[in-house]
């Protein structure tokens, strides 16, 4: 190309009035995009010969890609006065008046151009994108296709193609598509973007991330490259490196909202805050903007509660999501779904259908998997349809054996189809597990299958969709003061909304026994003994509880406290709780062959297992898949806590943790000076922020204790040793919440006002454990200040958590069923009579 350009210059060196030498010159300085340059040969070739319109037309075209539009317009201009009958100038004429917003103008020019040339391909090829953006998707793919026609070694309109088929679920024609694109045009950085957009949203993601990576090569400027593979970095945990791929992308294109709000939500996840107000107010300004503008807004629906935006905003944003998956319906041009009211077919019955990408090994499952099988078969006929493919589980297969009907839908792609098998099974009320999470199929509920469609247990907001009639949730989670959060009617557990089958999955947590040193001194207090340092749990505790010098831990429980005083009233304690203490003479001994990395220890004869082992023995035991059969051994030891020091945890994701809930959390560790705080490498690349952060308030760094991210049954029988919890208050921990009662830990929560923010009062409303629900931060401080300074107050809350978590309605799961039966009922019962869906409650009793 230089050579080129050089015998170009000679040219012109040789005759300054050799009007095609200059032409040329335009011509190769356009094509190698150094269009100052080129601008200046046109200009001296139009003084040489005024009314040239081609050398006209193309300096219009330097002019546009200079973006100097107003100029490219008047120069097509000039060129079409000199030569009417010219479809490129007209063509490119409508491309400049598009930029500018000039839609008709442009439309009318790129009609002038197929007026004057049929077979003008990139008239046909643009005229369709206008088409395609204003909806009429279907006479777009038509000139898309004519344009190929006529040119079937047309890259753009391949691409341009594939997107719309992409849109409408057709994922794999639109592979299709963008690799004959590619083709035929090695070197176009779009279409290697845009297929990799197509594997992602098809689960390949190497195949993904080798097209964002070739998009790069080819343009190293393409910002919107460099976003996509931060998004691949992003959701494969490789935070840094997403982390850097998105400020490479805005320093590209500053003006980039989507790189924006994705870089804040990853700095947030490693609890990177510096410059944290400004941060969240620029968010707060580009959500604003884009509502009022109707663009699809840069923040997540899922992330919505993180930042400080207005019920109404969050609503929005998922509103703005809902509507978008209209939009992709209305592509597949499927009528309306009719529905009966008449049950005689289904022997009155009433068809649940649950839809979840879910069914699998992730916490939905872990949360529900008992649920379809509890149903009362005489009321109601149970489906579950699955999302995504089998995993090989027990999960799965529990789900799929207990259901009435279990139908994979991961096979089929188009979501009319999908629809069409829901509406085939007579489904009355469609069950949303999924809402924004990730493997959602929104696209199936915005085509109403059902008459009657709910939302339930996975996502933690509104879905904010027309198509979405209730929303099953609680009075403390969700109260009605809060109502206009949510564009769905209010369906009222009569206790929390959420559920765990922890009773199920982890019943050899149900007792524990404590191991503690063998006491020289048989007067020495025995009842002043921790229950969390080293801790055995089973199935079956009795042969190690036979073999040895087993004494007791006895502790009333406190109902509740005095009114008056906040002090406890000793006589409202109705409750005992019993741990059994095994002596042994060489406990330190075990704790040392723990350390060591031994699986297995003896206890007085009885072989216990190392119980962070249990991946290494059993994976399904691991999983949670089943229980363990195997005593487990859990000491603070395993996890470098200190003995003797109050431990306060929270095992959320970092990306939970916002600077007010660290600052309590640090002033906490002041207040209460033999205490640590347990969190989770989750990611890693947080530990060193929030170690920093907790210097700055004066915590010593080896006051914050971090643990890496363990297998299921791991992760919630290692709870046991933590003595309180510290909820976080800007989204709480709802699994991780349930996992910490189960192991018999009190949580202290603070609720807000997002749904995300009052699931850990909700539980603790239905534990009974109403001291632990704080109202403000302050109160948050204090409640956990006194469990760490109290000890008797400790022990007590501690005995009533590890009670009441078997005898309060929360880990209830047939209880549970029978309440959510109830509210499908009276959903029903509203529309056989007409009735528009409204906020309904369960009235069933135990």
């Amino acid at each position: 190309m230089l050579n080129t350009i050089a015998s170009k210059h000679s040219a012109v060196a040789l005759d300054p009035n050799f009007l095609d030498g200059y032409i040329n010159l335009g011509n190769v300085l356009k094509e190698a995009r150094i269009f100052d340059r080129a601008i200046t040969a046109y200009l001296r070739a139009l003084h040489l010969s005024p009314n040239h319109p081609i050398v006209h037309g193309n300096l219009a075209c330097a002019y546009y890609e200079q973006g100097l539009i107003d100029l490219a317009i008047e120069t097509y201009r000039r060129a079409i006065q000199l030569q009417p009958n010219f479809p490129d100038a007209y063509c490119n004429l409508a491309n400049a008046l598009k930029v500018q917003g000039k839609v008709s103008d442009a439309e009318e020019c790129y009609k002038t151009a197929l007026s004057q040339c049929p077979t003008h391909a990139d008239s046909l090829n643009n005229l369709a994108n206008i088409r395609r953006e204003q909806g009429q998707i279907d006479e777009a793919i038509n000139l898309y296709k004519r344009a190929l026609d006529i040119l079937p070694n047309f890259a753009a309109a391949h691409s341009n193609l594939a997107s719309v088929l992409q849109q409408q679920g057709r994922l794999h024609d639109a592979l299709n598509h963008y690799k004959e694109a590619i083709r035929i045009q090695p070197m176009f950085a779009d279409a290697h973007s845009n297929l990799g957009n197509t594997l992602k949203e098809i689960g390949d993601i190497p195949g993904a991330l080798q097209c964002y990576t070739r998009a790069i090569q080819i343009n190293p400027s393409f910002a919107d490259a460099h976003s996509n593979l931060a998004s691949i970095h992003k959701d494969t945990g490789n935070i840094i490196d997403a982390i850097q791929a998105y400020k490479t992308a805005l320093k590209l294109k500053p003006d980039f909202p989507d790189a924006f709000c994705n870089l804040a939500h990853c700095l947030q996840i490693i609890c990177d805050w510096n410059d944290y107000d400004s941060r969240l107010n620029k968010i707060c300004s580009i959500i604003q903007e884009q509502l009022e503008k109707n663009r699809l807004p840069s923040v997540h629906p899922h992330h919505s509660m993180l930042y400080p935006l207005t019920g109404e905003q969050r609503r929005n944003i998922a509103t703005r999501h809902a509507l978008l998956c209209l939009e992709r319906i209305q592509l597949l041009h499927k009528k309306s779904f009719s529905y009966t009211k008449d049950l005689s077919a289904t022997n009155g019955r009433l068809r649940i259908g649950y839809v979840s990408s879910d069914f699998c090994n992730h916490p939905t499952a872990h949360l529900m998997q008992s649920i379809p099988g509890l149903h009362n078969r005489e009321r109601v006929e149970i489906f579950c349809y699955s999302l995504s493919a089998d995993d090989g589980t027990t999960f799965r297969a529990k789900i799929q054996r207990e259901a009435d009907h279990f139908i994979d839908l991961s096979s089929i792609t188009c979501n009319g189809q999908a629809a069409d098998c829901i509406h085939s099974d007579g489904i009355h009320i469609l069950v949303n597990l999924n809402g924004y999470t990730r493997g959602a199929r929104n696209e199936i509920f915005a085509l109403r299958p059902a008459p009657i469609q709910v939302m339930w247990l996975g996502y933690p907001n509104t879905s904010g969709a027309p198509f979405m009639d209730y929303l099953i949730t609680d009075e403390i989670t969700s109260p009605l003061s809060l109502s206009s959060q949510y564009s769905e009617k209010l369906a009222y557990m009569p206790y929390t909304f959420f559920i765990g089958d922890h009773a199920n999955m982890f019943r050899h947590m149900t007792e524990k026994a404590v191991i503690v040193e063998s006491q020289q001194d048989n007067n020495s207090n025995i009842i002043t003994t921790v229950d969390n340092r080293s801790i055995v749990n089973g199935t079956n505790l009795k042969p190690i509880l036979e073999r040895s010098d087993v004494k007791t831990i006895t502790v009333k429980v406190s109902a509740t406290d005095d009114e008056d005083n906040g002090e406890t009233n000793a006589k409202k304690c109705k409750e005992e709780v019993i741990t059994s203490l095994v002596e042994l003479p060489q406990a330190t001994v075990v704790h040392q062959l723990l350390q060591q990395g031994h699986n297995e220890v003896s206890i007085n004869g009885i072989v216990a297992q190392n119980g962070t082992t249990t991946l290494q023995t059993s994976c399904r035991a691991a999983t949670g898949e089943e229980v363990p059969q195997t005593v487990l051994l859990t000491t603070r030891t395993q996890y470098g806590l200190p003995e003797n020091a109050i431990v306060y945890c929270n095992f959320n994701q970092l990306y939970k943790i916002d600077p007010t809930t660290m600052r309590c959390w640090c002033n906490i560790l002041k207040r209460v000076p033999n205490s640590v705080l347990w969190l989770l490498r989750f990611p890693s690349a947080g530990e060193e922020n929030l170690i920093q952060i907790a210097k700055s308030y004066g915590i010593d760094s080896s006051r914050l204790i971090f643990s890496n991210v363990a297998p299921k049954e791991e992760h919630v029988r290692r709870g046991q040793l933590a003595d309180i919890c510290l909820d976080t208050p800007l989204c709480n921990g709802h699994t991780t919440g349930m996992d910490v009662l189960w192991a018999g830990t009190p949580m202290v929560s603070l609720p807000l006002e997002t749904l995300a923010s009052r699931v850990g009062a909700s539980l603790l409303h239905t534990l009974g454990c109403l001291e632990l629900v704080a109202e403000t931060y302050d109160d948050y401080e204090n409640i956990a200040v006194r469990l760490g300074n109290d000890p008797v107050y400790l022990k007590s809350i501690r005995a009533k958590v590890w009670s009441r978590r078997l005898t309060s309605p929360l880990f209830n799961t047939t209880f549970y069923t029978q309440h959510l039966e109830e509210l499908f009922i009276k959903m029903w019962d509203r529309y056989k009579n007409n009735l528009l869906p409204d906020h309904i409650r369960s009235t069933t009793t135990n």
